[in-house]
């Protein structure tokens, strides 16, 4: 598997940074985050320990579909269909359609970097 980079900005900052790229101003780097949180707490939260031991089950267990790690886990399905589309979302789980449109968990990355300044860039 791989590192997934990612990085915090506000929504205005995004906004800011794709208009950028998209003007041409901007290119982005081979080692920019590809992911981006709102917030250091949205980070925490996504990947809190409890979400990143779920990740460690979907990666040991490898479930067939969300029903089967509701069964691992204890925990009811929607709770994990919800938890897992934020993941989802953040790049780092794909649900997968199966047989019969079932649902599969993959765990795409194996580690997650957080690039986060501490200082603005000016200038």
């Amino acid at each position: 598997m791989t590192t997934l980079k990612v990085g915090i900005a506000s929504y205005e900052e995004m906004k800011a940074r794709t208009m950028a790229v998209a003007r041409g101003e901007k290119r982005i780097a081979p080692d920019e985050p590809k992911v981006w949180f709102p917030s250091t707490e949205s980070f925490a939260k996504v990947l809190s320990a409890g979400n990143r031991e779920l990740l460690r089950v979907i990666v040991e267990q490898a479930p067939g579909s969300l029903d089967e790690l509701a069964r691992i886990t204890g925990k009811a399905k929607s709770n994990l269909s919800r938890t897992l589309r934020t993941m989802e979302g953040y790049g780092l789980i794909r649900l997968e359609r199966v047989e019969r449109g079932r649902l599969t968990p993959r765990v795409m990355h194996d580690r997650v970097e957080l690039a986060l300044p501490l200082l603005r860039k000016t200038g």
